[in-house]
């Protein structure tokens, strides 16, 4: 009979061919003897060899599974495809290249499970000390700095790509096209909170970014507002208890 994994390693990725089998390798290394897990990789429509590396990787665990897009909808609807697949109570969001560190995912299931309401609390790493280029880093800080003025989501590195929730809180969140970076203030708008925790940042060793300055700059601007007007529609109702309750 097969049991049911508490949690589920939800990857986008997008030729990342090269990033498969040694960041595969490390979340089983992190996770086995510690917390049932399934990983979940969602290949956004690669044109690489990442199809058959993640064929190659199924043949070997019997835990992975792999969602295909026939067409590359972004990284946002790659973790929502993820997480809708998932059978695990616990998800764990990990960028494909290989950045983010497996090893710190025990850390943020831990102070998770620790809440008395899971369903409204987000788990959000920190890359307090990143490895990256100065000038991605000069991006990052400004893209921070006005994205915490305006949302209030007191939350130091929303792009952090490892994030630990439940299902049921993801799925209650709005959907909309790079939702991926704003996880801490809908969050928030749905009367829960965030925990940042420091986290492990890797440089980039195989394949190239994805992502540069303008598809960050001009779209995060619109998005901003968008998200800023759910803000200011959002209600959080207090329940009264009922008789049978009290």
């Amino acid at each position: 009979m097969t049991t049911t994994p508490e949690m589920s390693v939800v990857v986008p990725v997008k030729n990342e061919a090269e990033n498969i089998q040694p960041l595969i390798e490390e979340i089983c290394a992190a996770l086995e003897g510690k917390i049932s897990f399934e990983i979940v990789y969602v290949d956004d429509g690669s044109d690489d060899e990442t199809p058959q590396k993640l064929r190659d990787m199924q043949a070997k665990l019997d835990n992975l599974r792999v969602v295909t897009h026939r067409q590359s909808c972004g990284q946002s609807t790659a973790v929502r495809t993820g997480v809708k697949q998932a059978q695990g109570r616990v998800i764990a969001t990990l960028d494909g290249d290989g950045q983010n560190d497996p090893a710190d995912i025990p850390a943020l299931y831990d102070e998770l499970v620790k809440d008395d309401n899971q369903d409204f609390l987000l788990m959000a790493g920190w890359r307090a000390k990143r490895h990256d280029s100065a000038f991605k880093l000069w991006q990052s800080r400004n893209a921070n700095k006005i994205r915490a003025g305006l949302l209030g989501d007191n939350t130091p590195d929303t792009g952090c790509g490892l994030k630990v929730f439940t299902r049921e809180a993801f799925l209650d969140l709005p959907y909309f096209n790079h939702m991926h970076r704003f996880l801490p203030a809908l969050m928030i708008r749905r009367g829960g909170r965030v925990q940042s925790v420091q986290v492990n940042h890797r440089a980039r060793e195989r394949g190239v970014s994805k992502y540069g300055m303008w598809n960050r700059l001009w779209v995060g601007i619109v998005d901003i507002m968008g998200v800023m007007w759910l803000q200011s529609r959002g209600k959080v109702p207090e329940i009264v208890p009922s008789k049978e309750d009290a």
